[in-house]
C-alpha cells in the first residue's frame, strides 16, 4: 500500500506487487463506498486474469475518515496527482486504463485527457440523479476520446448510458450496486481489456 500526497491530503493506493506491466488499470471508488466494493473487486480480478496490473485508489476524504465526498474539482485534482505519481514511479512505461465505480467513473472520465489514459472503464456510471433524467451527465462520457467500457445494471436508478462510437455499454443484471451481474462484469472487463492490448 502506498500513501501519495495530493493537493487535498494524502491518498492511499493498493497496488499489485511486481514489475511495471505493459498495461495498468487504476480504479477509483464510489462517493460513499471504498475500494472493497464487490464490483471493483470483480473488475480487478478480471484485469489481473488479463495480465493487467491493478491499482485501487482511495481518495483523500476517505483516507481522512470522512464519508461525504469532496467537491468534483478536489476529487479530480487528487486523482490526477495520484495517477501522475504512479506513472512517474511504479507504473512507469505502463499504458494507463483509468476507471472507477459511480463517482469514481465520473472522475476517470473528466480527467482522461489530462492523465493520458488509453481507455476508460466505468462501473455503474451515474448518468443522472435518481428520478431526474433531465440533469444528465452524459457530457462527461461524451468528452472521453479513448475507448470506453461502461458496465451498467439493467435496473440502475441512475440511468442507462447510450452506446456511442468508441463507447461500449454492457447491461448486466442488477441495480447500481451491480451485485447481480458480477460474472457478466468480469467477462466484459476481461474481454475489453484483452481487445485493447
Amino acid at each position: 500500500m502506498l500513501e501519495i500526497p495530493t493537493p487535498h491530503g494524502p491518498a492511499r493506493v493498493h497496488l499489485d506487487p511486481g514489475d511495471a506491466p505493459p498495461t495498468a488499470l487504476v480504479l477509483g471508488h464510489g462517493a460513499n463506498g471504498g475500494v472493497e466494493a464487490r464490483d471493483l473487486a470483480a473488475a480487478a480480478a478480471a484485469a489481473r486474469a488479463a495480465g493487467v496490473v491493478v491499482a485501487l485508489v482511495e481518495q483523500p476524504y476517505r483516507v481522512a475518515g470522512r464519508r461525504s465526498p469532496a467537491p468534483a474539482r478536489q476529487l479530480d485534482a487528487a486523482w490526477t496527482a495520484v495517477v501522475e505519481h504512479l506513472l512517474d514511479g511504479p507504473l512507469r512505461d505502463s499504458a494507463l486504463i483509468a476507471g472507477g465505480r459511480s463517482a469514481g467513473a465520473r472522475v476517470a472520465c473528466r480527467t482522461a485527457a489530462a492523465t493520458g489514459a488509453a481507455g476508460v472503464l466505468c462501473l455503474a456510471f451515474p448518468l443522472h440523479p435518481p428520478g431526474r433524467p433531465q440533469a444528465t451527465r452524459l457530457d462527461e462520457l461524451d468528452a472521453v476520446a479513448v475507448p470506453t467500457l461502461v458496465v451498467q445494471g439493467e435496473r440502475d436508478p441512475f440511468g442507462m448510458p447510450p452506446d456511442a462510437p468508441g463507447r461500449t455499454v454492457v447491461r448486466v443484471a442488477g441495480d447500481h450496486a451491480l451485485r447481480g451481474g458480477l460474472d457478466a462484469l468480469r467477462h466484459a472487463v476481461r474481454a475489453w481489456l484483452e481487445a485493447l492490448a
